[in-house]
């Protein structure tokens, strides 16, 4: 095997682990969505979140159907900048007593680390693309 194909599956065999960590991040997204709405009758800010919150696993199944390496690159990418948002509603949240303290470090921690391995997997695919 190349070098190329060697870095190709351990990229998949990432995306693989990243498509389940991410729909359980979103199954988690969904029941704090629900929580906020039932306890604090807040739309609008937690509508954003569902959205971003949910959005992450969804680009990264479409990543696992992508037709090209760029198609690949795009939606991992889109992953990623919707984790980040992510995190920004989960501070907000936390800041305006949205959600506890504790609730927020679980929901954080977790949006943290597909943060960290759709960085990783961005910074590989673009390396091998210049490749």
């Amino acid at each position: 095997m190349t070098n190329y194909q060697l870095s190709f599956w351990n990229v998949m065999e990432k995306v693989n682990v990243l498509e389940r960590k991410s729909f359980d991040f979103a199954v988690g997204v969904v029941k704090l969505y629900r929580k906020i709405l039932k306890e604090e009758k807040e739309y609008v800010l937690p509508k954003q979140f569902l959205r971003s919150g949910t959005s992450i696993g969804a680009n990264i199944a479409e990543a696992n159907g992508a037709i090209s390496t760029a198609d690949f690159s795009s939606k991992i990418s889109i992953a990623y900048k919707e984790s980040l948002e992510t995190k920004y509603w989960l501070k907000l949240f936390k800041e305006t007593d949205l959600i506890s303290k504790e609730e927020y470090k679980i929901y954080f921690d977790q949006a943290d680390e597909l943060s960290r391995i759709l960085y990783a997997i961005l910074k590989k695919t673009r390396i091998n693309k210049q490749d």
